[in-house]
């Protein structure tokens, strides 16, 4: 199946589950088409496609319940219960049970492509060696959450850049599009519940982000309280497509909520996950980082190494497998994720190359 056959097939399985928004599909492909790192943010189901065909030994590793999808911008900041900034993995719409080598080498590979592109500056194999380094320590010190409080001041400064202005960031979100299409009740009630008050006017606002879910209806409520904007997101999520790419007949459950409540992890308490849909808070500071926004003066190695960090905290929820990881890299050969991450690489860019000519 090639990536023409692949996208065509997977988007009439998404579309016998969920409705989809045409516009923001079309848009999606065209982003597809623009650079090799958008297409693989956009195009996970063809991941999943490739990667025990490519890297047939790193996919027969320990299997934990794993992001799926991650890459070096699903990262993000949010507010914990106590005020306090919490910095981690921002979407888990794919998780699903993988080996644990699919986040490290789909993470090595998103970084090659942002060294490709200019948005980091450091040598590849300094990139995969600062996220495995990260990984092994959070799997050594069973890990920690990263807030960003009395420690990890660095990455306060990185959060907290002039592109997440509340300004900047609030201009944006009004100057989006005013929302026409029909909302399902049951998502309208429970969007307008997570509101800070009772039956408070709103605008409702058509918010296109993200490409791997680009054509899932996103609703934006947006609101004046006590003289300052907020805002609260409403996103539909379909079941993770490795069921799709696996021709998996059993349970579709989405796994997000699980996902995120066995790792080690500080909640966000504005998430809320109801069957097939998720509500959560917008602000300039609970919202995914670009690499675009990051400020010049940035310690990339130190960054990277807290994904990898991260990454670990991820899969230790997956409690029974860490054993059997630990075992697993430590027989695995030296720059055994250099080596991965470029052979998925040339892989995707292949893809890309072959979709950007059809459109």
């Amino acid at each position: 199946m090639n990536i023409h056959k692949a996208t065509e097939s997977y988007e009439k399985w998404v579309a016998a589950r969920i409705r989809i928004v045409k516009a923001d599909l079309d848009f999606k492909h065209e982003e597809m088409a623009e650079d090799a790192f958008p297409f693989l943010r956009a195009t996970f189901y063809r991941w999943v496609q490739l990667w025990p065909e490519v890297c047939p030994e790193e996919a027969k590793a320990p299997e934990v319940l794993a992001v799926g999808d991650l890459h070096v911008e699903n990262f993000g900041t949010w507010r914990d219960a106590e005020g306090r900034l919490i910095w981690g993995v921002n979407d888990f719409d794919e998780a699903y049970p993988m080996a644990y080598t699919n986040d490290l080498v789909r993470l090595a590979t998103s970084a090659h492509l942002a060294i490709a592109e200019e948005h980091l500056t450091l040598r590849t194999r300094e990139a995969c060696d600062a996220i495995l380094e990260g990984y092994r320590q959070g799997l050594e010190t069973k890990g920690k959450p990263f807030v960003l409080a009395e420690e990890n001041r660095w990455l306060r400064m990185i959060a907290l850049n002039r592109l997440r202005d509340p300004v900047r960031f609030w201009k944006r979100i009004f100057n989006l599009g005013e929302l026409r299409t029909a909302v399902p009740e049951h998502i309208l009630e429970k969007l307008e519940a997570s509101l800070p008050e009772r039956n408070m006017p709103y605008e409702r606002k058509r918010r296109v982000a993200g490409l791997g879910s680009l054509g899932h209806l996103r609703v934006l409520a947006l609101a004046r309280w006590c003289g300052a904007w907020v805002a609260r997101e409403a996103k539909v999520l379909t079941p993770s497509a490795c069921i799709w790419a696996m021709g998996k007949s059993k349970s579709e459950k989405i796994l997000y909520p699980e996902i995120i409540s066995r790792a080690a992890r500080v909640q966000d308490p504005f998430l809320q996950l109801f069957d097939n849909f998720l509500v959560r808070r917008l602000a300039p500071d609970c919202s995914r980082i670009l690499l675009a926004s990051l400020p010049e003066d940035r310690d990339e190695a130190r960054l990277l190494e807290a994904m990898g960090f991260e990454t670990a905290n991820i899969h230790l929820g997956s409690r029974n497998a860490l054993p059997w990881i630990l075992r697993d890299l430590k027989d695995r050969p030296r720059r055994w994720l250099h080596r991965a991450s470029k052979k998925m690489l040339e892989a995707m860019q292949r893809d890309h190359l072959k979709w950007r000519k059809s459109m």
